[in-house]
């Protein structure tokens, strides 16, 4: 008797002490929703694509991420994926610091115009203090951050001249994203800033409604911008928009933390190399996308640096303006990243 209740008991404490050793595992999902705003013909969503194939590979099939691009869980309302995403609407997305920028004020720390001046700027921020600091601040606003990805630096065209001085600008209509630090930046310039969704400036610029727009070369080259009176590209480097893969923090907590870590990894991995593809042919000395554009007919205009310096000066009081907005700290960290960077 004594020995059966020895071992009751006994069996009792190893049943108690199971569910601690080895907590349930939350169910994986036959499929995790990605968004993407653009398709995998894009560098933007071709990341998407890498990300989810080394995490499927890498996983065997245990996670399994299927691409939802033009924003398409959202209706294509691209201002509403970071709530969504924050949600469980989405489960994982690589979104745009730009279209971010209206929850998480700073990331709008990437509009503020003319902050960076080449692409090794842009990696001192993103792979240095700043990205871990916007990682953190991402994190508390309810999103998993794990890599930085990138769209490019925004260039602007038009169907009506060449844009060398700011005065150049003055009363173009040019289609902006729906952000307040974009229409400020192109009223100080004395443009007509328009806000519009990308599905409907395309035939705005073919019917001549609206003059302009202002977007990575990928994207002017990928929908044949040249073909709805785009015949003036000139390159400013105004702003970049880099991207980030995150996943909702439901999800995230519902892997093992081996899973976890191979999608931080491939995240990583795959943010690396969209990187490379976005800025391939912009890059190398003979830069060959600049001659690929200018053969169909479009005047392309590369600045001076004393060209430069007048829409620095033209914006500088909204980049002032918007400095509080954005975090003074921040800005002043990231303005002595870019000075100490390796050119």
């Amino acid at each position: 008797m004594k020995l059966r209740t020895f071992l009751g008991l006994a069996l009792a404490s190893t049943a108690l002490a199971l569910p601690a050793l080895a907590p349930a595992q939350t169910a994986y999902k036959s499929e995790y929703k990605m968004s993407l705003v653009l398709g995998p013909a894009f560098p933007w969503g071709k990341g998407g694509e890498l990300w989810a194939n080394k995490v499927r590979e890498r996983t065997q099939g245990r996670i399994n991420i299927k691409l939802y691009p033009g924003v398409s869980l959202i209706q294509g309302d691209q201002t509403r994926e970071f709530s969504a995403l924050r949600q469980g609407v989405i489960d994982m997305a690589i979104g745009s610091t730009i279209n971010w920028s209206p929850q998480v004020k700073q990331l709008n720390l990437f509009s503020l115009p003319f902050l960076m001046p080449d692409y090794a700027a842009i990696d001192a921020l993103t792979q240095g203090e700043v990205g871990k600091s916007l990682f953190k601040t991402l994190d508390q606003a309810g999103v998993v951050p794990l890599a930085w990805g990138e769209n490019g630096y925004r260039e602007i065209s038009n169907s009506k001249q060449a844009i060398k001085t700011p005065a150049d600008l003055k009363g173009l209509k040019i289609r902006v994203v729906g952000s307040p630090l974009f229409l400020d930046t192109f009223t100080a310039l004395g443009a007509n800033p328009t806000q519009m969704s990308w599905a409907d400036a395309q035939p705005a610029m073919a019917s001549g409604a609206v003059d302009g727009q202002e977007n990575p070369l990928s994207i002017y080259t990928a929908a044949k911008l040249h073909t709805v009176a785009q015949k003036h590209l000139t390159l400013w480097g105004y702003i970049a928009d880099p991207l980030v893969f995150v996943v909702n923090k439901e999800i995230w907590n519902s892997w093992t933390p081996a899973d976890r870590e191979i999608v931080r990894q491939a995240a990583i991995d795959a943010g690396k190399e969209q990187i490379t593809i976005a800025r391939k042919g912009v890059i190398e000395a003979d830069k060959p996308l600049l001659k690929e554009i200018a053969a169909n007919g479009v005047t392309v205009t590369q600045l001076s640096p004393a060209e430069r310096d007048a829409f620095v000066k033209a914006t500088r009081p909204v980049y002032e303006k918007w400095k509080t907005t954005v975090g003074a700290d921040l800005v002043t960290l990231a303005e002595k990243s870019v000075a100490a960077r390796r050119k």
